[in-house]
């Protein structure tokens, strides 16, 4: 999410140094995010017996958000800045102001177990799993596309609505990516980005320490959104001085190679990993992931299927193969 803020100011710059008008560039951003929610919702689908409408996947969180986000692109850095915090404090609002489930609800209806283990309580309880406003919007929501079943919740606690939040995420890559587009000295911007490095930490662990919104990866809360934006930053800090100011760059192809196909390796893994797993266990033998014990087996496993997938990817690289949207 942060990754694709930072790239978008370099997006418009190249777009506009091709001559490229206004309106060619917003009738490819909104392409670009009915493409995304289109592929999500596709992938989604795989092994489904009809089309399967859901839209907490991230490429159809990235869609939902891009066509706003281009445009706050071509905004000034305050307008972004305060972009980016009212949709933080609206959504914050949202939620705070929603009534908690009652104590006679049976959440195990909801698919969340009366003793599950990380039920929020107090001020926190707003945010629970699947009882929550982005929750309830999804059982309204969901249930307007044609299903096999009616929706009543996601397993995982995901939701539509993240990806309101999670445009502030790309808001804060898009103000990072303008921060490197600048003619700032390079240790410049490296001490910007450390600076809100670790204020982003330090304001994530303090909100959900106080009680003020609870640290929640998979309904993306605020607070989660201001600290992974913090350790997002100090990767790209980190990368940055690496890579482009000590010119460190041969060590980073592998990821060169996954980052130039991104699509192409996201669509692999949703499509293919099932089908690689048991490809290698056919002609390698079923005790192929126990070389290294019983209990690593899910760690070879994942490391065989990735390093297949990345020789796919190499070998598009190698015959300049990109798939872009």
């Amino acid at each position: 999410m942060f990754m694709v803020g930072v790239a978008l100011p370099f997006s418009v710059a190249s777009r506009r140094s091709k001559g490229q008008s206004f309106a060619g560039m917003l009738l490819h951003a909104l392409y670009r995010s009915a493409a995304l929610i289109l592929l999500g919702v596709f992938l989604r689908s795989d092994s489904r017996q009809q089309t399967y409408f859901t839209f907490e996947d991230v490429l159809t969180q990235i869609g939902l958000g891009y066509s706003v986000l281009f445009w706050l692109a071509l905004a000034r850095p305050k307008v972004q800045w305060l972009a980016a915090f009212a949709l933080l404090v609206g959504y914050w609002g949202l939620f705070a102001a929603y009534p908690t489930a009652a104590s006679s609800l049976n959440t195990e209806e909801l698919g969340v177990p009366q003793d599950w283990p990380h039920r929020l309580s107090g001020f926190a309880a707003h945010w629970n799993k699947n009882t929550n406003p982005a929750a309830d919007f999804d059982q309204w929501f969901l249930n307007l596309f044609p299903r096999q079943a009616p929706f009543r919740f996601n397993a995982g606690g995901y939701q539509t609505l993240n990806f309101i939040p999670s445009l502030a995420t790309m808001i804060f890559g898009l103000l990072a990516g303008s921060l490197l587009q600048t003619k700032l000295p390079g240790f410049d911007k490296i001490r910007i980005l450390a600076c809100c490095g670790v204020a982003g930490l330090a304001a994530g662990v303090a909100l959900n320490w106080l009680g003020v919104c609870p640290l929640v990866k998979r309904i993306w809360t605020p607070t989660w959104t201001i600290f992974s934006t913090g350790w997002a930053c100090l990767f790209l800090a980190a990368f940055y001085w690496v890579i482009d100011l000590r010119g460190y760059r041969k060590w980073a192809f592998p990821l060169l190679v996954v980052g130039m196909n991104s699509i192409a390796m996201y669509c692999l893994e949703h499509l293919s990993v099932g089908f690689v797993s048991r490809t290698l266990k056919i002609h390698f033998g079923q005790p192929v992931f126990n070389v290294f014990g019983p209990a690593f087996a899910p760690l070879t496993e994942g490391i065989a299927v990735l390093l297949v997938l990345w020789l796919t990817l190499l070998w598009m690289h190698r015959r300049k193969i990109f798939l872009r949207i």
